[in-house]
């Protein structure tokens, strides 16, 4: 059984942009744990290259933005999430800069490039290394953050819920309380105990033969959420590169 028990106010499992992004908007007002199974700059994000899409200069639109993301989508989207997540996109930008994200400029301004599927300029984009740029960015930031605690080479194993605890409340859904996660280096399962926990843990294209995923990308998160009871879909789409 586990022995060590860590208390926080969230858990964070992966240390890729979505994992170093959370902690860093929860850290402010909470006390925060990032799990992650290799070193902390392991994982996909930093081998994008191309950029950001985001709606940057005078003449794009959301509404083109977000119908250039439907056509791509071959009808497959969620219109309210890619609505979203299109007209967030400028400030989510002006959040990295503000960062201290280097991305490319032109005449003091940003360099916006042109991809594959978009009508307009609007790739925000560091050279052709902007997912490594973002990342070291981001982990500056966590690593000076005293409000976030670093658990490299933890391994998740499972999420604790209260029904796997017999504390489930009779007419309430079971709740996550925490995880067991291995510590690779001493070969212990300890106990993380949080009222909230966040799944970053990417995608799960190591499970095929032939991929450019890191080693990292096994699936761990979406089987564990699986097991706890949450609903999984769209496991039919893979990303194979990076």
């Amino acid at each position: 059984m586990p022995n060590t028990v860590f208390e926080f106010d969230v858990l964070i499992v992966g240390s890729g942009l979505a994992g170093l992004s959370a902690a860093l908007l929860l850290a402010p007002s909470q006390r925060v744990a990032i799990l992650t199974k290799g070193p902390l700059n392991d994982g996909s994000s930093r081998w994008a290259q191309g950029g950001i899409a985001a709606v940057m200069s005078e003449g794009d639109t959301f509404e083109s933005h977000v119908q250039d993301t439907l056509v791509a989508g071959a009808g497959l989207c969620d219109v309210d999430a890619t609505r979203f997540v299109v007209e967030h996109a400028p400030e989510a930008i002006h959040w990295l800069q503000e960062l201290g994200v280097p991305f490319s400029t032109e005449e003091g301004q940003l360099h916006l490039t042109r991809e594959g599927g978009h009508s307009e300029r609007r790739i925000v984009h560091v050279t052709d290394a902007t997912g490594a740029a973002v990342q070291e960015t981001l982990l500056a930031k966590v690593k000076a953050c005293a409000n976030i605690t670093i658990f490299e080479h933890h391994t998740l194993v499972d999420l604790i819920t209260t029904n796997k605890l017999s504390q489930a409340v009779p007419g309430e859904a079971s709740r996550c309380v925490g995880l067991y996660a291995l510590n690779d280096i001493t070969d212990e399962v300890v106990t993380f105990s949080a009222p909230q926990t966040i799944l970053a843990t990417g995608g799960a294209g190591k499970v095929y033969l032939y991929t450019t995923n890191p080693d990292a990308a096994t699936g761990d998160g979406i089987a564990a959420a699986w097991r706890a009871g949450c609903r999984v879909q769209n496991m039919e789409f893979i990303q194979f590169h990076p």
